[in-house]
């Protein structure tokens, strides 16, 4: 392993240990004696991906995480629920054990998990994507978002700006902030 400060191609390792997606590496190097961490992930067979005009490009990990933390920017969603919806992209599309694979999928299955994760990166994703014609269109996606995300359902990450109310403030308090009176008969 070549050495980050010096270029010298020889090193030793001096400490591994499982982490997550791979094998984390420290390593000495043999020149200057500067320490630096490599990490050793598997290398999956290549997937090429199918675009809409038919072009082909080798599928790319981080492309899907650039489009996805695009979405997701100044939203209140940790960096490793990125990491693991691009994980779960990553395991599908190669899992699928297909050469060739359509964007439309792996766009479905970001869409997806974005669904799951924040109802604002996903329009905003989905706007992207599908390339709404009109604001009609972009209405129907988002009844079709409410339809399916209940609206007290808080994404995970996301404060909780109000807390429920379970009954009317209002009614304990009767008119104009004073207990109730009994009317006389």
């Amino acid at each position: 392993m070549e050495c980050p400060f010096c270029s010298f191609p020889e090193s030793k390792v001096t400490d591994s240990r499982p982490a997550e997606g791979g094998i984390r590496r420290r390593r000495e190097c043999l020149r200057c004696g500067r320490r630096f961490t490599t990490m050793e992930r598997v290398e999956l067979q290549g997937v090429v991906v199918v675009k809409k005009d038919g072009r082909r490009e080798e599928f790319s990990r981080e492309k899907v995480l650039a489009g996805v933390r695009k979405a997701c920017e100044k939203r209140p969603i940790p960096l490793g629920a990125i990491e693991e919806l691009v994980d779960r992209v990553e395991q599908a599309v190669y899992s699928l054990g297909k050469a060739e694979v359509p964007t439309s999928y792996i766009g479905e299955l970001v869409m997806e998990g974005l669904r799951e994760l924040d109802h604002i990166a996903y329009i905003r994703f989905a706007s992207v994507y599908r390339a709404f014609a009109d604001v009609e269109e972009l209405e129907r996606e988002l009844e079709a978002l409410k339809a399916g995300w209940p609206r007290a359902e808080v994404p995970p990450g996301q404060l909780v700006l109000l807390p429920e109310v379970t009954r009317n403030p209002m009614r304990s308090l009767g008119r104009a902030g004073h207990g109730r009176r009994k009317v006389a008969e």
